[in-house]
């Protein structure tokens, strides 16, 4: 999927999406010199709760 698909899937920006590439949360493969790609399953989970913390 491309850079806007995934801030489409995600409802953020395509620039968060850069960002998240950038520093490694993201993974994506470059097809020539200006297109991305992202595989669907790494979008799904880029963004999942980390887990939930129960303090008592």
């Amino acid at each position: 999927m491309t850079v806007a698909e995934a801030a489409d899937r995600l409802r953020v920006t395509t620039r968060f999406i850069r960002m998240l590439i950038a520093d490694g949360s993201l993974p994506a493969m470059r097809l020539g010199r200006r297109s991305i790609r992202l595989r669907r399953d790494d979008v799904d989970h880029v963004l999942r709760p980390m887990g939930t913390s129960i303090r008592r």
